[in-house]
């Protein structure tokens, strides 16, 4: 499976366009978020971190739970601990590239590459609950998501989030978006919240690409440090977790 941006549609974010970092093998180069994500975002910044969760979750759980079985396949005496430690590898090292890969400066390019940093780390949280034997298409995911990346505190208050997202993400497919704050202004307030998510809290982590030649040494390290945290989280999480049944929600 593929989770390269659809081709219909306008960008999300103005020019230059979120890139289209397709790799031919996964292991290659962090990828952008779908188009049509950028643009649930862009509309509703508020709840950027839920949009990015759920369609992770639809996007990039189907592409975990197939890793899993195949790597399963072709190592079947590799513990669930050396699966992990697989899968936090591959996703730390595309974070560090997540720094500069949109090519694009100032606010918008920060902001494009926050959301990569924050959709190769949804990537890698989905994979190591794979390698714990957890369903990674589980709608419950995307609650883990949200709480492990310290959006909110605990899973109530995320599924309360995700269902007023969910909500917002339905309404604005029957009626359009109904209006849009000033550019810079959604902007801004978009890269705050992904960067939330990305768990960059420095506003000079964040937005160093502002600052002409601050971006790759700055960014990187922060993305790398981000991601190894939350390696760690999703580990704890999903060790306990592992190969215990989950109901689907109705």
């Amino acid at each position: 499976m593929t989770d390269s941006a659809p081709t219909d549609g306008q960008p999300a974010v103005p020019p230059p366009r979120p890139p289209s970092v397709a790799p031919t093998s996964p292991s290659d180069a962090p990828e952008a978020p779908p188009a049509g994500l950028w643009d649930r975002m862009r509309e509703d910044p508020q709840y950027a971190p839920e949009h990015l969760a759920l369609e992770a979750v639809r996007r990039l759980g189907p592409e975990a739970a197939q890793w899993a079985a195949r790597v399963r396949a072709e190592q079947p005496a590799a513990s669930a601990e050396t699966l992990a430690d697989q899968a936090v590898r591959k996703f730390v090292n595309r974070a560090r590239l997540s720094g500069a890969v949109s090519g694009a400066a100032g606010l918008p390019g920060a902001v494009i590459d926050v959301g990569v940093l924050a959709w190769t780390q949804a990537r890698m949280v989905l994979h190591v609950a794979a390698a714990f034997g957890v369903d990674p298409t589980h709608p419950d995911r995307a609650t883990d998501l949200l709480v492990l990346q310290k959006v909110h505190k605990v899973a109530e208050s995320a599924r309360l989030a995700l269902g007023v997202a969910a909500g917002r993400e339905r309404a604005g497919a029957l009626f359009g978006s109904g209006g849009q704050s000033p550019l810079g202004k959604v902007m801004l307030r978009l890269g705050i919240r992904l960067a939330q998510m990305a768990g960059v809290r420095a506003a000079k982590r964040v937005f160093a690409k502002v600052v002409p030649g601050a971006a790759i040494v700055l960014g990187t390290w922060a993305n790398s440090s981000a991601t190894k945290d939350l390696a760690e989280r999703s580990r704890a999480l999903y060790r306990q977790h592992g190969g215990v049944p989950e109901q689907r929600r109705p």
